[in-house]
């Protein structure tokens, strides 16, 4: 399966062939941190199964061996790297897919730094697009 995705400015685009190894919602401080966002959906893959195909990503050093790869027009958060625990593997945020209904998450990870709200936000109300006003 090829998939595609870049970044929300379009300044940087990727693609990726090869074998999804796993694709997991992250609730560790770092990720939350560093998207904002109270979880980031990462899938794995071989580091040679992706291809960036326009731009080139800028890359942060988040902790000893972590390396964040982003857009530097945009900010948005592409790829993750540490070849020190993940040799030859890397994650990308698959919010920034083209289709990221393509590759369903399958696993949550680093609960143990979740926040507690999480674990009961599906029973709150829901609607289409915002809550009536007033």
């Amino acid at each position: 399966m090829q998939i595609t995705g870049g970044c929300h400015c379009g300044a940087i685009r990727y693609q990726v062939e090869g074998e999804l190894i796993v694709h997991a919602a992250c609730h560790c401080s770092d990720c939350r941190r560093h998207a904002g966002a109270p979880m980031v959906a990462w899938s794995m893959y071989p580091e040679n199964a992706v291809n960036v195909i326009k731009g080139e990503p800028k890359v942060y050093e988040s902790s000893e061996h972590g390396r964040r790869y982003f857009c530097a027009n945009c900010g948005s958060g592409l790829f993750y790297k540490n070849a020190s625990i993940l040799p030859g593997i890397i994650d990308i945020q698959s919010g920034t897919y083209d289709d990221p209904d393509a590759v369903p998450v399958a696993v949550h990870v680093q609960v143990a730094e979740r926040l507690r709200w999480v674990e009961r936000a599906h029973e709150l109300p829901t609607f289409d697009r915002f809550p009536p006003q007033g």
